[in-house]
């Protein structure tokens, strides 16, 4: 309900207008028709397919009326924009092919499962108590910010046991799987790592952090944290690769992932947060 009245119940003019919206009507057929007379040929043929299977029912009146939403919030979204649409499990498989086909397949970026309370008890089925919100791009020119998380306690104790006159530490690796033929494959102060099928990353957020410049190469960015004795350097006759420092203090965190889930009673868990999880 969008509005309730002055004594907190709901409108019983906007529940029978709520109610009225998903059901196969005027307006739903017209919606319908503004699909199959606009350019997108392959949001038309997914709309005529899904009538033939699901019929004139409340769900393809759901269908139709955002069909015509999601075309018009593409159209106005700038190519640098993301868009999220949040929805419970009920339609969610069917908005994925409506958005795959307004948005393109090559433009889908997550499907996030957002655990939005602790529990919702149901003697005739599991708990529900989960959304669903699928996450696009406009276009490539989309860039993603990464965001944060703090450390769980128990991570830290894990992982961060190493100690120096900068703090706390653990060692990570300043290169990647895969062999690389441009300067990230080449050899660097007798290490190979094309050798051991593998290339020179630098994590950006090593670089930045220690205010490093970013436009270097990667063999200047690794003369860079050898300089600072922030790498950990093996003897080369072992086929060992370096590794970096990552300090407790320097390091932003986890990165957040496809699910959001809020956790009851964590508070505690976190290192340096009274957050909950």
């Amino acid at each position: 309900m969008l509005f309730r009245a002055p004594s907190g119940q709901a409108s019983p003019a906007q529940r029978q207008a709520f109610e009225d919206t998903w059901r196969w009507n005027e307006g739903s057929e017209q919606a319908f028709d503004e699909i199959l007379r606009g350019p997108n040929t392959r949001l038309s043929d997914l709309l005529e397919a899904l009538r033939k299977s699901l019929g004139e029912s409340d769900m393809m009146a759901y269908l139709a009326m955002m069909a015509v939403r999601l075309v018009e919030l593409h159209r106005v979204l700038k190519p640098t924009g993301a868009f999220y649409l949040h929805c419970d499990p009920t339609a969610s498989h069917y908005l994925k092919v409506l958005l795959d086909a307004v948005f393109d397949p090559t433009n889908y970026l997550n499907e996030i499962v957002w655990r939005r309370t602790g529990s919702h008890n149901n003697a005739q089925r599991f708990g529900p108590i989960h959304d669903i919100i699928h996450f696009y791009r406009k276009s490539p020119a989309y860039r993603h910010r990464p965001v944060f998380r703090p450390y769980l306690k128990g991570h830290v104790d894990s992982y961060f046991k190493k100690s120096d006159e900068r703090g706390r530490y653990w060692t990570n690796s300043v290169h990647g799987a895969g062999v690389r033929h441009g300067e990230s494959g080449m050899p660097w102060r007798g290490y190979n790592p094309t050798a051991r099928g593998r290339h020179w990353a630098i994590p950006s957020d090593l670089i930045n952090a220690f205010g490093i410049d970013p436009n270097l190469s990667p063999l200047q960015k690794l003369d860079a944290l050898a300089d600072l004795g922030l790498l950990d350097l093996p003897p080369p006759e072992t086929g060992a690769l370096p590794t970096y420092r990552q300090y407790l203090e320097r390091s932003p965190g986890s990165l957040l992932q496809d699910i959001w889930a809020y956790q009851p009673h964590t508070r505690g868990v976190l290192y340096n947060s009274e957050e909950a999880v």
